[in-house]
């Protein structure tokens, strides 16, 4: 039984370019719709402070939001690099007075999820490397989850992997995505995500094109865990080994990858457990 598939619509959604002032739904960015407000979402980030109030740094034990490398700016949320990519794709250290600038982090959601729709919009910038990841808790499996890949074609991770599964909208390193390529739109402009997870069953979604969808815990799922980077990092609190990316609940996540920036705005969560 064949439990995840890239999905073929008839035609891709045409995204305005008014999206840049007005977000995807026509509304101001970093607001509700009323639709929203009545389906029970929650703003994650309003468009002018830091977000101290809904997300927590990895790195500092999930007490409090990062003091450096997160950044506010014309209404989005960026992290600021420690090191460059260069021209032959390596990895090299920025002046130590521009990194000390950098190095916040990975942040996470206050709040853990089960069962969820998270929406949110990203801009890259050439050769960034990002994710949104779910289902973390820092107690399992070295600290790595699930991940809807954010990635500019230009970073060098974006070949690598299997069958581009770890291109664009693809569940990081395990499950391409390959209409994704066609949905995102260029290094620059805004596009829209969406994760929405019910029971085992997970979507990922790009610019109103359902990319991806594959069920958690499935024998399919597991075949790629299998042939993974994420093949024995299966680790249960006491360090005993178990299945890999198979949490109850976890935390959201926007990773801070170090070598890039990537812009985050709309940041909605919907609790369908709550509900």
């Amino acid at each position: 039984m064949k439990i995840y598939k890239a999905i073929l619509p008839a035609a891709l959604c045409a995204v305005s370019a008014a999206c840049v002032q007005t977000g995807f739904d026509g509304a101001r960015p970093n607001t509700l719709s009323d639709r929203e407000k009545s389906e029970g979402y929650v703003l994650l980030f309003d468009g002018e402070t830091l977000p101290t109030e809904h997300w927590v740094g990895v790195k500092g034990g999930l007490k409090s939001f990062p003091s450096n490398g997160w950044f506010v700016e014309d209404g989005s949320l960026g992290m600021r690099p420690t090191r460059e990519i260069t021209q032959d794709g390596k990895f090299v250290p920025l002046p130590a007075e521009v990194a000390a600038l950098g190095g916040g982090g990975d942040i996470v959601t206050v709040g853990k999820y089960r069962d969820f729709v998270f929406k949110f919009e990203f801009r890259l910038t050439p050769k960034a490397n990002s994710g949104v990841k779910y289902f973390f808790d820092e107690r399992f499996d070295k600290g790595t989850c699930e991940e809807y890949q954010v990635l500019d074609p230009g970073h060098p991770d974006y070949y690598k992997g299997r069958d581009g599964n770890r291109k664009v909208g693809a569940l990081y390193d395990l499950i391409p995505a390959p209409l994704a390529e066609k949905a995102v739109k260029p290094c620059g402009e805004w596009n829209s995500g969406k994760l929405v997870v019910k029971g085992d069953h997970v979507e990922h979604w790009l610019n109103g094109v359902k990319v991806l969808e594959y069920r958690r815990g499935s024998e399919d799922f597991r075949k790629a865990v299998d042939v993974s980077k994420y093949a024995k990092w299966g680790v249960g609190a006491d360090g005993s080994a178990r299945r890999w990316g198979e949490n109850a609940e976890g935390r959201i996540m926007l990773q801070d990858h170090a070598d890039s920036t990537v812009y985050f705005r709309n940041l909605k969560i919907r609790d369908l457990s709550a509900r």
